[in-house]
């Protein structure tokens, strides 16, 4: 089974592809994407699994567009997302995923964390637009 200081070692990896990271509180940390994406992945050690999670936006308050995000979000579910999926808790969208601790290997933490900020440095314009103006 993965134990908190393999995830730090997993993390500390991922430092060779320009990401950084903080560990927030205990089995808990914040990473940062290289480049221009302004979000942070966040990596919580929950045995049996460690998950995988970013906030995404919050949801808008028109029925309509967010009817119509719904719609998007499961068609991007569909078809964008090898790890994880977009879904909703409180008033927000997150993009999440879940790994098992018990065989998970490097490559397999590092394909969810790729799929995550892939999927959303391709879709954060488009999703975006259902934001509301404040």
């Amino acid at each position: 089974m993965v134990t908190k200081d393999d995830l730090e070692t997993f993390l500390d990896r991922l430092d060779s592809t320009g990401a950084t990271y903080s560990e927030v509180s205990e089995g808990l940390w914040n990473i940062r994407p290289a480049g221009d994406l302004d979000f942070g992945v966040v990596v919580h050690h929950s045995p049996p699994v460690v998950v995988l999670r970013v906030n995404v936006m919050g949801l808008p308050q028109d029925k309509e567009k967010l009817a119509a995000l719904c719609r998007r979000l499961l068609e991007l579910n569909a078809s964008d997302l090898l790890h994880g999926s977009y879904g909703i808790q409180k008033e927000s969208v997150v993009l999440t995923d879940a790994l098992e601790l018990s065989h998970l290997d490097y490559e397999e933490f590092r394909a969810a964390y790729e799929s995550i900020t892939l999927a959303l440095a391709s879709n954060i314009r488009e999703l975006s637009t259902y934001r509301e103006a404040r």
